[in-house]
């Protein structure tokens, strides 16, 4: 899982700028807000619904962390997007089950 991780990480560049304007501020304020009560709902929740409310937290949350600007994801080829999501696939059957099935 980590394999996968590493593989898809190493095209997502984290940009920081020193001159924003007051939205962009906010928005990631939001984003992180959003990510850290989405995942927090979806943990701690007990009723299904409620823990389907917290993952959709966390998508708005991903969406604001893009529109901030400060991520930039580059051109990566379709043969090293399949070994990353088929190593995060077999690392979350492992985790899961305790075994990969093909």
């Amino acid at each position: 899982m980590l394999l996968g991780v590493y593989l898809l990480g190493q095209n997502i560049i984290f940009a920081t700028t020193y001159l924003s304007v007051w939205w962009r501020d906010a928005s990631a304020v939001f984003a992180v807000v959003a990510l850290v009560a989405g995942v927090l709902t979806s943990v701690y929740a007990t009723d299904r619904q409620v823990k389907r409310a917290g993952w959709a937290i966390v998508a708005m949350g991903i969406i604001a962390v893009f529109m901030t600007g400060g991520i930039f994801l580059r051109p990566t080829s379709l043969i090293q997007f399949l070994a990353g999501i088929c190593a995060l696939a077999s690392g979350y059957q492992l985790f899961t089950s305790g075994r990969v099935s093909l």
